[in-house]
């Protein structure tokens, strides 16, 4: 498998060491050096080849935005920050995305599949091989475990504050992590949005009104803002 080599450039030492370990769980992503300050980056950057800069702004001597307009041939580009302010400057340097610290282990897999050469994990044949890769699936972070779970198995996503809950039709997974966030980092399109609060797979659904869907033997409210959308969408699926 090809990887990505990367470059963290980060002055704080735990923020770096968390990234250096999130890269090194992820086969395609390898960590080439941690750089603490922007000129050694330029450095290394001079003298190694490197796919992938995770870039924090807040660094000493040189902003981090302003070294990334130093460079003239820049490799792809996730900003690290604890600043949110920073982000609309960071995608008009077209960056790949942004983090927010501390970053969590999902939203950092949902950062990385965006990357250009695409060796993240997805359901089509793998390239001239006529081989059909894994199908996708999320990792996501329970009492400090990695567990995967297949999308293909998910009934429903549902909102809790800072948490999500993943339901499938044997159990269901409580992970810290955004509604949104999941919604941007589901591969099929077969997941709909029906409330603020519920995200659900359409091929899932047993019966549905104007009001509720149903499914695996849940009763879950679509949200009157979506309810056009729903109906709409939902009507398309059933008449095919």
């Amino acid at each position: 498998m090809e990887k990505f080599n990367c470059l963290v450039v980060e002055d704080e030492p735990l923020a770096a060491e968390v990234l250096q370990d999130y890269i090194s769980q992820l086969p395609f992503l390898e960590c080439k050096g941690i750089c603490r300050d922007a000129i050694y980056a330029m450095q290394f950057l001079q003298a190694e080849k490197i796919d992938v800069l995770f870039l924090d702004i807040h660094l000493p001597k040189i902003n981090g935005l302003d070294f990334l307009k130093m460079l003239k041939n820049p490799p792809q580009v996730i900003v690290t920050t604890a600043y949110r302010e920073y982000a609309l400057d960071g995608y008009e340097l077209n960056v790949v995305d942004y983090l927010l610290k501390p970053v969590n282990f999902n939203r950092f897999v949902a950062a990385v599949s965006k990357l250009k050469k695409e060796p993240f994990q997805n359901t089509n044949p793998a390239a001239g091989t006529g081989n059909p890769a894994e199908p996708a699936f999320l990792l996501i972070n329970i009492n400090k475990k990695r567990i995967k779970v297949f999308e293909a198995d998910i009934l429903f996503i549902e909102s809790r504050k800072e948490y999500i809950s993943i339901t499938t039709a044997e159990r269901s997974y409580l992970t810290k992590f955004t509604l949104s966030e999941m919604e941007s980092q589901l591969q099929h399109k077969r997941f709909l949005r029906i409330h603020r609060s519920f995200l659900v797979a359409t091929d899932k659904i047993n019966a549905y009104t104007a009001v509720a869907v149903e499914i695996g033997g849940h009763k879950i409210p679509v949200g009157r803002s979506y309810r056009e959308n729903v109906h709409a969408v939902l009507s398309e699926l059933l008449s095919r």
